[in-house]
């Protein structure tokens, strides 16, 4: 149905969607329009929603010959399980989130000059990882590399908290990170690892060099076979009463001293 007409009452009852074949909210779902990473089935917007919002999403979605459809809002409350969707959930053709993964040496083979990667060592929280895939968007990240186990994978949480970064940032899932450190450096990278309590700080570090950061999870920090084999850690400081910044919030202070140093080069 097209966005203008008014909603009929013929569609098929909508079934729960695995969630892995969706993506809410009105900026994920135009930036996987924009992508064109993965196959967008249909989009289904909430009966009333503000148009002037969408019209960018449904003219993104004429172009790229997605059908849109308008639905009763409690029926995107029950596919997305009352998400925060915006009146917007793009459904995908299985298994597109799987495709949305990459190999590792898909980023490995073809990074910049200098290269920047970042590890990610058990980040449980999707939130953290959503918002630290959107900074390593902004700041021009290679690849992002996540473990297979015990680490949040991309999920439509995800998809959401990043705002459509998902869609560019090159994600890979690997079995064990201490072998990837091995490749990394094979291939002339620093492998820095970011924690608390060191006497290194992260500004006075050369992030101009081909580069890998690291960092911990939520709880734990980075683990100690993979802190081991890092050639640095490097610390942010602190002078408040709390003694450690949300793991996205420290990603975004490195990467972007990193961008910073190297703009400055």
């Amino acid at each position: 149905m097209i966005l203008n007409q008014p909603p009929t009452t013929n569609h098929q009852p909508l079934r729960l969607v695995n969630a892995m074949n969706q993506i809410y909210g009105l900026a994920p779902a135009l930036e996987a329009l924009r992508a064109r990473r993965r196959k967008i089935h249909k989009i289904l917007i909430a009966s009333g929603a503000h148009q002037s919002r969408l019209n960018e999403l449904v003219e993104a979605a004429r172009r790229a010959g997605v059908a849109v459809e308008k639905r009763d809002r409690r029926e995107l409350d029950e596919l997305t399980h009352r998400a925060n969707h915006q009146g917007v959930v793009a459904l995908l053709a299985p298994p597109d989130r799987m495709s949305a993964y990459v190999e590792a040496e898909t980023i490995l083979d073809s990074m910049g000059d200098p290269p920047l990667v970042v590890l990610l060592d058990g980040v449980e929280d999707p939130h953290n990882l959503g918002a630290i895939l959107r900074t390593c968007e902004c700041a021009g990240v290679d690849g992002v590399f996540i473990p297979e186990h015990r680490a949040a994978g991309l999920s439509e949480t995800v998809a959401k908290t990043s705002a459509g970064a998902v869609e560019y940032v090159r994600v890979a899932r690997v079995t064990n990170l201490v072998p990837l450190i091995e490749e990394l450096k094979d291939r002339g990278l620093w492998v820095v690892g970011v924690e608390g309590g060191t006497g290194n700080l992260y500004s006075d570090f050369d992030l101009k060099v081909p580069l890998a950061i690291v960092l911990g999870s939520e709880g734990k920090g980075v683990r100690r076979l993979v802190r081991e084999k890092c050639d640095a850690i490097v610390s942010i400081p602190m002078r408040g009463k709390i003694n450690s910044l949300n793991v996205s919030v420290a990603a975004g202070v490195v990467l972007f001293e990193a961008v910073r140093q190297r703009l400055k080069s």
